[in-house]
C-alpha cells in the first residue's frame, strides 16, 4: 500500500500540563516501555467513533468490558474462523485498538466448531432471543435495585437481636462489587447475538457482491432493512405524545421545556392534562432510558434524568404537526422499496443461485434486527442505569468529603473506588475519620487538570506501520478501517482535487450549517453526518457506516 507510517506511541509527548497521565490508568491499558518492540510491531487505530473524547479513569469500564466481551465471543464462544478479538490501549487519553488475527493454519480447524455453535443459535434464534430478553431485563432490574446511601450512625437493633452478624458496611461493599459484575454480565449478553448478526449479514453481502458485480452497497443494505425496530420506539413514543398533545389542545403548554417540572405541573393541571400525563408516564418506562450520547461516558445525558430533552423533542414535533408535516416513519414505503429491490435482483439469478440467495437473505432478515435493537437494551438502558447508580455513589462519597465535585469518583479507576470505599467503611467501623478526605480532593483535581490538558490535543488516527491490506472482517464491519481510509489518513489518496471523501453514513444532502442554527431534529437520536454516498450496510444505532468488501467469515464453510 505504502511505506509511510503513522507515529510511534513511544515518540509522542502528551499535551502541556498532561505530564504523568499514564498514572491515571491501569498498567495493562498503556504502552509500557519494556514492551516497545512488541507494541511498535502492531498497527493501532484510534476508535474515535465510539470514544471521541478523552476517557476518564473510571470510564475505561466502557471499552474494557465491550471490547473484551466482543473478543470473548469471537475467540472462545463462537470460534469465528478468521476473527479473534481486539487489543486495546489508552494513549494520551484516547482509545486505540489493534485486531488480533487468526493464524492461517487455525482457520480451517475452527470451521466445524463455528458451524456447530453458530448453527445452534441460527436454528433456535427466536427461542434463544426470548430467553435473552429475560436475562438482560433481569440484569437491568438487579442494577436498578442497587442503592448507595451513607452508612448510619449505628447498626439497627433488629440486625443485632436477629443475629444477622453483618453490618451495612458489608452490604455497601457488596453492592459496589455487584454494580461492576452486573455491568460486565450485561456486556457479555451484548455480544451473545451481535456477532452472529454481523456474520449473517456479511455472508449475504459477500454473496451479493459475487453474483451481482457492481451492486451498490446500499442496495444490499435495503434488502435486509428492518422497519419495526425496538430501537425506534423511543422516538415513536415522542411522536405519539406530540399527536396526543395536539388532539387534547395542550400545545400551548410546551413553551418552556427547559423547566420540565413546571411544564409537567402545568400539563397535569390543564383540562384533559391527566390523560396526557398518564400517557407520558407509561412511555417513560422503559423508553426514556435513552441517551443523546453513546452510553460510554459518565457525562452522557439520558432522557429519564433530563426530562427537558424528551419535552423539547415533543415540542419540536408539535411544531411540525402544526405546520402540516408528516412525522411518522414511512414504513409502507420502506417495505415496498425493500421488496422491489429484492425482486429485481432475484430475477437475475439462476434457480441454483436463487435458492442460495433466498436462504442467505432469509437468515440475514431474521437475525439482523438484533443488531439494531440490542443498542437500546445495552448502550442506552443498561448503561443509563449503571451511570445513574455510579453517580449516586460518587455523590454519597462527595458528601463524606472524598472530593469536592459530585463527579469526582470518575477520576478514579474502578479498583481505586473500591479502595476508597473500604477506607470509608473502615473509618466508620473504627470510629475514626477516613483517610480519603485528606488524600482524594487534591488528587482528583490534579487528575481533572490532566484530563483537561489531554483534551486540548487531538489524537493521531493511527499508530505505527499499517498492513498492506486490511482484511480482518470486524475491523472493516464495525470501524470502517479500510486500506483506502488509511491512505487518506496518510495523505496518500488518489482522490481528484476537489473531491470529498469520508465514511459513508445516510444517503441524502448535507448543508454547511452550524449545529446551533440547525433546524429541529427529526429524531431524538444523535445527528449523524450525511453523505451523498450510499451506506455500506444497514444503519446500526449510532454507528457510522463504511464502504468495504471483506471476505465472508463463513466462506470457508
Amino acid at each position: 500500500m505504502t511505506e509511510k507510517s503513522f507515529p510511534s506511541p513511544y515518540d509522542q509527548a502528551p499535551a502541556a500540563g498532561a505530564e504523568g497521565w499514564k498514572d491515571l490508568y491501569a498498567y495493562n491499558l498503556v504502552f509500557q516501555e519494556n514492551r516497545r518492540e512488541v507494541e511498535q510491531g502492531k498497527f493501532w487505530f484510534c476508535d474515535s467513533q465510539h470514544w471521541p473524547t478523552v476517557t476518564k479513569p473510571f470510564e475505561t469500564i466502557g471499552f474494557e468490558f465491550a471490547v473484551s466481551c466482543l473478543g470473548q465471543y469471537n475467540t472462545r464462544h463462537l470460534l469465528i474462523p478468521p476473527a479473534n478479538g481486539i487489543e486495546f490501549r489508552i494513549h494520551n487519553g484516547y482509545v486505540f485498538m489493534s485486531p488480533v488475527g487468526v493464524p492461517e493454519a487455525e482457520i480451517a480447524p475452527r470451521v466445524p466448531e463455528f458451524m456447530a455453535r453458530a448453527g445452534h443459535y441460527f436454528q433456535n434464534w427466536e427461542t434463544l432471543l426470548e430467553q435473552w430478553q429475560g436475562k438482560i431485563r433481569g440484569t437491568i432490574d438487579e442494577l436498578g435495585a442497587l442503592s448507595f446511601e451513607a452508612l448510619p450512625d449505628r447498626v439497627d437493633i433488629d440486625d443485632v437481636t436477629s443475629g444477622k452478624g453483618t453490618g451495612p458496611n458489608n452490604d455497601l461493599l457488596a453492592r459496589y462489587d455487584e454494580l461492576i459484575a452486573l455491568t460486565y454480565r450485561a456486556w457479555q449478553y451484548h455480544f451473545e447475538f451481535l456477532n452472529l448478526g454481523y456474520v449473517a449479514y456479511l455472508d449475504f453481502f459477500s454473496f451479493c457482491k459475487e453474483v451481482f458485480p457492481g451492486i451498490p452497497d446500499q442496495a444490499v443494505a435495503k434488502m435486509v432493512q428492518g422497519v419495526d425496530m425496538e430501537l425506534f420506539r423511543p422516538d415513536d413514543e415522542l411522536k405519539k405524545l406530540a399527536k396526543l398533545a395536539v388532539e387534547l389542545g395542550l400545545t400551548g403548554l410546551f413553551g418552556d421545556t427547559e423547566n420540565p417540572e413546571a411544564t409537567l405541573v402545568g400539563l397535569a393541571a390543564a383540562s384533559a392534562g391527566a390523560e396526557w400525563i398518564a400517557a407520558w408516564n407509561e412511555a417513560k418506562d422503559p423508553w426514556f432510558n435513552f441517551t443523546v450520547g453513546n452510553g460510554f461516558y459518565a457525562h452522557d445525558k439520558y432522557w429519564i434524568d433530563h426530562l427537558e430533552l424528551p419535552l423539547g423533542y415533543i415540542r419540536d414535533y408539535i411544531g411540525r404537526l402544526q405546520a402540516g408535516q408528516v412525522i411518522d416513519r414511512p414504513v409502507a414505503e420502506l417495505v415496498a422499496e425493500r421488496d422491489r429491490i429484492t425482486e429485481e435482483y432475484s430475477e437475475l439469478l439462476s434457480p441454483e443461485q436463487l435458492a442460495a440467495f433466498e436462504g442467505k437473505l432469509g437468515l440475514a432478515r431474521q437475525v439482523y434486527p438484533y443488531v439494531e435493537n440490542h443498542n437500546f437494551y445495552i448502550e442506552h438502558w443498561t448503561m443509563g442505569v449503571f451511570w445513574r447508580k455510579a453517580r449516586e455513589l460518587s455523590a454519597m462519597l462527595q458528601q463524606q468529603g472524598f472530593w469536592a465535585e459530585a463527579d469526582g469518583m470518575f477520576f478514579l479507576r474502578r479498583d481505586e473506588v473500591r479502595e476508597a470505599l473500604f477506607d470509608y467503611v473502615t473509618g466508620w467501623a473504627v470510629g475514626a475519620p477516613a483517610i480519603g478526605p485528606d488524600y482524594w480532593p487534591d488528587e482528583v483535581e490534579r487528575r481533572r487538570a490532566i484530563v483537561d490538558a489531554l483534551q486540548q490535543q487531538r489524537p493521531q488516527p493511527a499508530l505505527n506501520t499499517p498492513p498492506a491490506v486490511i482484511t480482518e472482517p470486524f475491523t472493516l464491519m464495525l470501524w470502517g478501517i479500510t486500506s483506502d481510509q488509511i491512505k487518506n489518513w496518510l495523505g496518500d489518496s488518489d482522490a481528484p482535487e476537489g473531491e470529498f471523501r469520508g465514511m459513508a453514513a445516510s444517503s441524502g444532502v448535507a448543508k454547511d450549517r452550524p449545529e446551533s442554527s440547525a433546524a429541529p431534529t427529526s429524531s431524538p437520536k444523535c445527528r449523524r453526518a450525511i453523505s451523498s454516498s450510499p451506506p455500506s450496510r444497514p444503519r446500526r444505532g449510532d454507528r457510522s457506516s463504511a464502504r468495504f468488501a471483506p471476505p465472508s467469515p463463513t466462506s470457508a464453510a
